[in-house]
């Protein structure tokens, strides 16, 4: 992670009341009358990273971050007892985005998302488009029934064993549904004891099929039940409901992104979110331009990604 900026602290945090009880977590960092820039987190349900202020020159940036409902340091958080997450839905957020950029007075900024944060950075986008200067987003992902059904299903081709594994968490008479199904009820459950085993199994699923290089070492926040937790629940509650898109509209509206300079950071080897994707998303998207990094896979941290991502930044500094 050398090649990021120095640490830095925000100059300035609060927490948004943005409606439906939730109060989001935000941070504003860099120069506080720099090229205003938005950071999308992944998960969804991730939170944002002290290392995702780090990708931007804080001398050219106004570095603007936040914790999408129900994650990191927003309230109430998705680990909650009884938690309820109707109003937790793509529009809610994509909302929330621009009453953030509001409330900070901000006309225009660039956005970054990687993961996750590349379908809502794209929805967020292709809707509001004088919003948005330029973008950067990594590791593709569109969340269309396909990639989620590769993700939960295909992409075990590459890992038997560890999909056999998380097959087996969900009861046999659960397995006619699909798995994001039958993880969701297992992860609501009331019992401690089901949903946190449901959370673990979830998150070990996850964990493995990042793990392109021997020897990747998980986030360490894996650790922390709450935030499995918190991220299985909103995985599976997105992931269900196809993040509330129309299947394939991301990469069908991308003409919508014309006059938006983007860079798109894409790993060769990533199993999870194959290069197909952002391959499409660039033939689509007038002005774009995508980045293969050979050695990488959907992790940030693999070789090459955050040398890519930083560049970018650097470009439209």
């Amino acid at each position: 992670m050398s090649d990021l900026y120095p640490p830095l602290e925000p100059y300035e945090t609060g927490m948004l009341d943005v409606g439906d009880g939730h109060l989001i977590y935000w941070e504003a960092c860099g120069n506080p009358h720099g090229k205003p820039a938005l950071v999308l987190h992944g998960g969804p349900g991730s939170g944002c990273t002290v290392n995702a202020r780090r990708s931007f020159d804080p001398r050219a940036y106004r570095i603007v971050l936040f914790d999408q409902r129900g994650s990191g340091r927003s309230i109430p958080h998705a680990s909650a007892p009884g938690v309820d997450l109707s109003t937790n839905t793509t529009g809610h957020l994509l909302a929330d985005i621009e009453r953030l950029r509001q409330f900070l007075e901000i006309e225009k900024w660039l956005v970054l998302g990687g993961s996750w944060g590349s379908t809502l950075a794209l929805a967020y986008a292709e809707r509001h488009p004088e919003r948005v200067s330029a973008m950067v987003l990594f590791s593709i992902a569109t969340t269309t029934d396909s990639e989620i059904e590769w993700i939960t299903q295909g992409v075990g081709a590459f890992f038997p064993e560890v999909w056999e594994r998380f097959r087996a968490g969900v009861p046999k008479a659960d397995r006619e549904i699909s798995l994001v199904d039958a993880y969701h009820r297992l992860l609501m459950h009331p019992d401690p004891v089901i949903h946190e085993k449901a959370a673990r199994d979830w998150c070990h699923w996850e964990m493995a099929i990042v793990a392109t290089h021997p020897g990747h070492k998980p986030h360490p926040r894996y650790e922390d039940p709450a935030f499995r937790l918190g991220f299985a629940r909103l995985v599976t509650h997105y992931w269900r409901h196809k993040a509330w898109l129309e299947d394939g509209e991301l990469i069908r509206n991308a003409n919508r992104l014309a006059g938006i300079p983007g860079f798109m950071i894409h790993g060769r080897l990533d199993i999870g979110s194959p290069l197909v994707t952002a391959w499409k998303l660039q033939q689509n998207w007038p002005g774009s331009e995508l980045i293969v990094v050979g050695e990488a896979g959907h992790d940030a941290r693999d070789p090459g990604m955050t040398e890519a991502i930083v560049a970018a930044t650097d470009r439209f500094a």
